[in-house]
């Protein structure tokens, strides 16, 4: 479990020793040290891999390669050789997005492919103790859904076709990820609760799609057998309105339990995805004008005051 300290602010009130602090302050230089070279190793695994399965003119070649790649960094991990766990890293990760693009251009993009990608980072993930590939799992999972973003010029696209299966889904996956991390070592733990955010982050992304647009249901539509429709020519199964109002409970349940065990990250989450949720409604409601905007602007000082008073501590000071 990682939190926050201010050193300077507590080595003034006397609460920490200037040693204490300084011990602390290089415990958590190398961790960000860590963190950095995590980032990068992140990022040139995803252009290598993106470029590789460009280059190769084979989707059969790009498949080998990544299993030979992906055994490689196995084998290092496996050994426990310290001095080539970076490599071993590199290794496994680009590895498993290699294979994982090459199925996913085998099977073009069938749901049968997205299970295969889906489980294959899972497990790829844990045995590189890999944030990056446990997201990128959880992503994927979201992918099986019909879950997509895109980007063409100047202009960011996020699709979610399924709303309440994803936030019932995604929901459950957290909340079994956060459990679980209290029985996990230190490092499953980190790969358990950096599954719980990415899995927050789809619940999050299903309940804004569908407090604009309801959800059709048509995963389940077609599982009873309905005939093949136009996708957009269904009735609306669960209004928009309902949506709006979950969100804003579960937002509000998010910040008070993030409040309350000292969860910084799931604090934020609530405050940014409040403001998106809150910005969204108003302004599909009322519309973008001067006085909406300054209506909007108070209404949020008034929150973020309340917020404030919520989180001051306790107790009389003089």
């Amino acid at each position: 479990m990682k939190i926050t300290l201010d050193l300077t602010k507590l080595v003034e009130d006397g609460k920490l020793s200037a040693a204490e602090a300084e011990r602390l302050r290089a415990l958590a230089g190398q961790d960000t040290g860590s963190l950095g070279i995590n980032i990068l190793v992140g990022f040139g695994v995803i252009a290598v891999a993106g470029a590789a399965g460009a280059l190769v003119p084979d989707v059969a070649t790009a498949l080998v390669l990544g299993l030979l790649m992906f055994g490689a960094g196995a084998a290092l991990t496996l050994s426990g050789a310290r001095q080539w766990s970076l490599l071993a890293q590199i290794c496994t990760v680009l590895g498993a997005l290699t294979f994982c693009g090459a199925i996913g251009v085998y099977g073009s993009g069938s749901l049968a492919s997205m299970l295969i990608i889906t489980a294959s980072l899972a497990g790829a993930a844990i045995l590189a103790r890999s944030s990056l590939l446990i997201s990128l799992s959880v992503l994927a999972l979201g992918a099986c859904l019909g879950a997509k973003a895109g980007y063409w010029h100047a202009t960011y696209a996020l699709a979610i076709y399924e709303p309440l299966i994803t936030v019932v889904l995604f929901s459950a996956l957290a909340l079994g990820a956060y459990y679980l991390s209290h029985r996990l070592s230190a490092d499953f733990e980190r790969l358990a609760i950096n599954a719980a955010r990415t899995a927050v982050l789809m619940v999050m992304f299903g309940f804004w799609i569908g407090s604009l647009w309801g959800d059709r249901l048509l995963l389940l539509r077609s599982l009873k057998g309905e005939p093949a429709v136009a996708r957009f020519s269904v009735p609306i199964a669960v209004p928009d309105w309902v949506f709006s109002i979950g969100w804003a409970a579960a937002l509000i349940a998010l910040g008070v339990w993030a409040a309350r065990v000292n969860r910084r990250w799931a604090m934020n989450v609530a405050a940014v995805f409040g403001a998106i949720h809150f910005y969204t409604q108003w302004f599909e409601r009322l519309g973008a004008s001067p006085l909406s905007v300054l209506g909007g602007g108070l209404l949020m000082l008034i929150i973020a005051f309340a917020l404030w008073r919520f989180n001051r501590p306790s107790g009389n000071t003089a």
